[in-house]
């Protein structure tokens, strides 16, 4: 199928609330102007420097998602070019994004990423130390938090589901508190294999590059 197919096929099955993100890392140029004339305006990137390397070449109205571990030293390069950072996992990175944005008097959208499966392999924020991250994001000027994201551990469905369902858990509790910097807008889960379930279980942003692209 080609890409404009498997964008349809995906949209088809989806709710009007979900933003669909095509994960276009290792990706050319032709192939992401294919996904943007089908319709698609949300593109994720892994990599500071491989995003940085494309948006010169493609239309600016692309809303880029940094989806990918960011380092700190990184941070300076994508102030005002990408839409939503999807893995602000720390404290140290989030004093890093609050001061390169600072500097430009930028607002920085993010997603707090969680390791929800504990996996040694994964960055995210841990479970424990995912209180304190919060209340150092309600005290920055330059960083808005939109949501959560999370990379689960891969398994069958019934392991998706219940990583899936923890996920929503945090997200649904956050939403019920009063806070001036983060709101429960986003809740990223869910890729190629799984967002299917994912989307059942209350995602409404799901990041799918080999569904859409073909394998790489």
């Amino acid at each position: 199928m080609s890409i404009k197919e498997n964008i349809n096929r995906i949209k088809l099955g989806l709710p009007g609330e979900v933003t669909l993100i095509a994960v276009s890392k290792t990706k050319g140029i032709d192939a992401i102007k294919e996904a943007y004339d089908a319709g698609i305006r949300d593109f994720g990137e892994n990599k500071v420097q491989e995003l940085m390397a494309k948006i010169e070449y493609l239309p600016s109205d692309i809303r880029w998602h940094l989806i990918g571990h960011l380092q700190r030293n990184k941070v300076k390069y994508i102030v005002d070019k990408v839409t939503l950072i999807h893995s602000l996992d720390s404290i140290r990175l989030l004093e890093e994004i609050e001061r390169q944005y600072g500097i430009k008097n930028c607002i920085a959208n993010t997603l707090i990423q969680i390791n929800i499966g504990e996996e040694e392999s994964k960055t995210g924020v841990s479970l424990q130390d995912f209180e304190s991250l919060v209340s150092a994001c309600e005290l920055c000027r330059h960083v808005k938090v939109k949501g959560l994201m999370a990379i689960i551990p891969k398994g069958d469905e019934e392991s998706c589901r219940k990583y899936f369902k923890k996920m929503k858990d945090i997200w649904d509790s956050l939403k019920e508190r009063n806070y001036k910097n983060i709101e429960m807008k986003y809740l990223s889960m869910g890729m190629t294999e799984d967002y299917e379930i994912a989307v059942s279980e209350g995602s409404n942003m799901i990041r799918v590059g080999t569904g859409i692209f073909g394998v790489r």
